[in-house]
């Protein structure tokens, strides 16, 4: 079973005639690498708010592992997002004025997970980016390809079975996108499912496997 399947999928803009996700049928395994990449307004970011729950489809199906999210209450959506799925966008959306640390653990907060736990986890998903030395500096005062493993660190911190990657590497220099795609890499190859949408060929490249959208239209470029 797929661990991510859609089928007849498009989406919306309110009762308009404007659809920004015309048609997505596509399949991803677990374990697998899937790059998303198109021209801008191709509806990349549509589908990748599909895949992390964010947005409802207005046609066709959403199945996670198997669960079809549209029966599901807004609770439930939730509650599957929490578990099963980990965010990083282009902005990485930490909070300036608190640690690094703090950033990191704020899923973990959520869940109700306890302090000393919390600082174990933590700890860990800082050491694995490679980021153990700042934990407790300001957010605002990391470069930009820190931001960005600290922010792939709070979504690998409450070890999810899918990282939805939103352009990770859209504001990041040649040398922090190497090595975000190379944490990336090893993340995947540690069994997590990594979605990426990007603009990057490098990016793309590193993918087992590239999503192709066209107007709305999505290919899977086997």
């Amino acid at each position: 079973m797929a661990l991510i399947e859609l089928r007849g999928v498009g989406r919306r803009v309110a009762a308009g005639p404007v659809w920004p996700l015309r048609e997505a049928t596509c399949q991803v395994a677990e374990g697998e690498f899937v790059a998303v990449v198109g021209p801008s307004g191709s509806g990349k970011t549509t589908l990748l708010s599909i895949l992390g729950l964010l947005d409802q489809p207005s046609t066709g199906t959403y199945r996670l592992d198997g669960v079809d999210v549209s029966t599901l209450p807004e609770s439930g959506r939730n509650r599957l997002r929490g578990h099963s799925l980990g965010f990083v966008f282009q902005n990485s959306y930490l909070i300036a004025a608190e640690s690094a640390a703090h950033n990191v653990s704020l899923g973990l907060r959520v869940r109700g997970v306890p302090a000393r736990s919390r600082r174990a986890l933590v700890d860990g998903a800082l050491e694995r980016v490679g980021l153990a030395e700042v934990a407790q500096r300001r957010a605002g005062d990391l470069s930009g390809g820190e931001k960005q493993r600290v922010a792939l660190a709070r979504a690998l911190v409450t070890s999810p079975r899918v990282i939805l990657a939103d352009e990770p590497t859209g504001s990041l220099d040649s040398a922090s996108t190497h090595r975000l795609i190379g944490l990336l890499d090893e993340v995947n190859r540690a069994g997590t499912t990594v979605i990426v949408v990007t603009h990057d060929p490098l990016v793309a490249g590193a993918a087992g496997r590239v999503l192709n959208i066209v107007d709305g239209v999505v290919r899977d470029e086997r």
